[in-house]
């Protein structure tokens, strides 16, 4: 095996092809033609004596040779990204990164949107994408690199991953302005008494958080409608006489058409953190880009 013609740009590219697994991906990741980084693959190939990538019934498979370079050469990688921008400060104007995040429709709506909006102004050249969070694939993406930050509930962080708390999230009781039997409050026996709307991620569902703790005290409400997803439920409110109980991040952007009231009894909220991969931690831009979701928390 010669290694005198490898570079630090073909090792780069090397750690690109094994998180990836696909040329065009790999490709985009590092903004080249496919042409070329079928170029770098060819050479890599020539110089470690090994075809590193190929087909399989599902795309491309890491021979055992790329799966046993895959994490030391990250983490080398990684120690000489350290050494390189040790103490230089993050330019926000200048730093060109791409950003994964992964969210609910949710934290999209409350946080992302703002965040998206924020670095647009603040980080002209960072690129973000959003992609639906699925907590069955977060250990994968994150691992491969396919997600670098997930948002959801502490609960939900994978056991070994990181995790910051960003904020805490609160119920509130939305009705449509017109209400007939709502008029700026809302007592326990009218909130049972309305047909309510709830969101049941996983679909179907008639019951949740609200319905223990009426239950708690021998009470139960009338669910009228269930939803799969939080955004919908304010227009469904705004066009009849059901209510619902949304997170205020929600309600806020629907205050000048929804009576946004008070639930006549607590109804726990949530907790939503970042999440991220350990491999991350101490990248400057990645670092710089978690701590300013942070502060528009």
């Amino acid at each position: 095996m010669d290694t005198r013609n490898l570079d630090l740009g073909l090792l780069v590219t090397l750690e690109a092809l094994l998180a990836e697994r696909n040329v065009t991906h790999a490709a985009r990741r590092l903004n080249l033609s496919q042409p070329a980084l079928s170029a770098r693959l060819a050479r890599l190939r020539d110089a470690l004596g090994d075809p590193l990538l190929i087909p399989g019934q599902r795309g491309m498979v890491l021979t055992q040779r790329a799966l046993e370079l895959m994490q030391p050469l990250h983490e080398a990688l990684e120690g000489v990204r350290r050494v390189i921008v040790q103490g230089a400060p993050i330019n926000p104007e200048t730093l060109r990164a791409t950003v994964v995040i992964a969210a609910s429709d949710y934290v999209q709506y409350a946080l992302l949107a703002r965040y998206s909006v924020a670095l647009r102004a603040e980080a002209p050249m960072v690129r973000i994408a959003w992609r639906a969070l699925d907590m069955m694939a977060l250990t994968t993406q994150l691992e491969r690199g396919e997600v670098d930050l997930a948002l959801g509930t502490p609960e939900q962080a994978p056991a070994a991953m990181r995790q910051r708390q960003l904020y805490e999230e609160e119920y509130v009781v939305v009705a449509r302005p017109g209400h007939p039997a709502v008029r700026g409050v809302l007592d326990l026996d009218l909130f049972c008494a309305l047909d309510h709307v709830v969101v049941s991620p996983q679909g179907g569902g008639f019951a949740g958080p609200t319905d223990a703790a009426l239950e708690a005290i021998g009470h139960r409400r009338t669910v009228a409608l269930s939803t799969s997803g939080f955004l919908i439920v304010p227009e469904i409110v705004s066009r009849s006489d059901m209510i619902a109980l949304i997170p205020r991040r929600i309600a806020d952007g629907w205050s000048d058409w929804l009576q946004v009231l008070q639930p006549p009894l607590h109804i726990p909220g949530f907790a939503i953190a970042s999440i991220w991969h350990e491999r991350t931690t101490n990248h400057p831009a990645q670092r710089w880009l978690r701590d300013r979701l942070a502060a528009l928390a």
